[in-house]
Parts: structure tokens; sequence; C-alpha cells
């Protein structure tokens, strides 16, 4: 995990020790900032076993890629929707990480005490073979997901 004084959000979590905290803490909440195409073509996490859902809630707009200028209030009524206030953890995912830090950077400025980045993300990092999937990230921890 990276040291949270030193980002303008509560940190960097793996796939893996996000699915702890999500199991650990029923107020903690996943929101998944990827985009509509990503999710029904790739897939998403899947949180059944902990009887919660998945928030989805776009940064950027499939296909043109601009920021949605609605993310914050989008997620902020999501969240509250499930019960979760600004001082529950909020875990939030992408690809690879990127989006889903500047989501959390977003979300800590609205007044989000834990917004955590899931690095890694849901396909992980490209490896040798430029395959996404393999290394790190949601899938390839072995985490339940579900595809359309």
């Amino acid at each position: 995990m990276v040291p949270p004084s030193s980002l303008n959000y509560a940190g960097d979590i793996d796939a893996a020790t996000a699915w702890d905290r999500l199991r650990g803490d029923p107020q903690a909440q996943l929101i998944d900032v990827r985009t509509v195409a990503e999710w029904n073509f790739v897939g998403l996490p899947d949180l059944a076993d902990l009887a919660r859902r998945v928030h989805c809630v776009e940064w950027q707009s499939f296909p043109g890629g601009g920021q949605n200028p609605g993310f914050t209030a989008e997620a902020t009524q999501a969240l509250a929707a499930a019960g979760a206030g600004k001082s529950d953890p909020v875990l939030l995912l992408c690809r690879s990480g990127a989006r889903s830090r500047a989501a959390a950077i977003a979300l800590t400025a609205a007044g989000y005490e834990k917004a955590l980045n899931i690095a890694g993300g849901f396909e992980g990092d490209v490896d040798g073979e430029g395959h996404r999937g393999n290394l790190n990230g949601w899938k390839a921890s072995g985490l339940p997901w579900r595809q359309g």
C-alpha cells in the first residue's frame, strides 16, 4: 500500500486486499469506474457472495473518452443509496488503476475519507506478450467476476 501522506487520496491497495476489505467490512463499497462497453464486454466483479452489488459509474464516457462531469454526483448518489457515508471505505476499480486513482482523488476532494484505488484494476498490467489478465488485478487474483 502506498502511504496516504504522500497522496491526495487514501492510498492504493491490491485486488486481494480490496476483496478482504469488502468481505470484512459491510460498509465498504466498490465503484467500478470503467465504461459501459468494458462492463458489458470484459466483465464485472461479482459481489453476490457478499450480498452487495458493484456501483457502476463511468469516470470517462465511451466512445469519446471525455471525463464524466457528473461522476462525483453519481457516485455520491450510489453510495448514499447503499447506506454508505463519507467515512466508509470506497474502493475504486478501473482496467489497470489509472482512472480509478483519478476517481479516488475526486471523491477525496468531495469529502470521502477512505477513497482507495485498486492498483492493477480489473484486468491488470500488460504482460510480456502484450496481454492483460495474467499478472495482477482482480481477474488474475482469482476473485469472483462475471461477464455480461
